[in-house]
């Protein structure tokens, strides 16, 4: 386990493990279903991953969109790499909405829609709320590559 793998919960928040990568929920929901990829390399650039690592992505990412789209219908979905304050390979995956969301009984805004999604301002979630995002997403994955 990687020191950004430990920051954003790993193994609490893991909804699916691969040989290279794990897929998260983010602690703050920037929006419904929030997520974040991270490579379990300990390397700091993009270029630095291994060929397995690569490899393994496009199967990831079509995971990540089925099973978000087929969860919470969103209208498009970012990939954001920034590694300013957690050094290890990770994408933020930030479902984007164009209209709010309703879940458990709690709207879901996408602030930032149409620019950039809005990091700075998620919505608040309850830890009770957020554990429901979590088996919500987690029940309704899609079955396919995983460790």
């Amino acid at each position: 386990m990687n020191t950004t793998m430990k920051k954003f919960g790993y193994p609490n928040t893991c909804l699916k493990e691969f040989s290279q990568w794990v897929v998260l929920l983010r602690p703050q929901q920037v929006t419904l279903g929030s997520l974040v990829l991270i490579c379990r390399e300990e390397t700091t650039a993009f270029s630095q991953i291994s060929a397995d690592a690569f490899k393994e992505l496009p199967g990831i990412i079509r995971e990540i969109e089925t099973s978000v789209s087929r969860t919470f219908g969103y209208s498009k979905i970012n990939y954001l790499m920034l590694m300013m304050v957690d050094p290890e390979v990770h994408f933020h995956v930030i479902p984007r909405y164009d209209t709010p969301r309703l879940f458990s009984q709690q709207q879901f805004l996408d602030h930032g829609w149409p620019g950039p999604p809005l990091l700075k301002n998620p919505n608040d979630t309850s830890e009770e709320v957020h554990q429901k995002i979590f088996s919500h997403l987690k029940n309704n994955w899609i079955h396919g590559t995983s460790i």
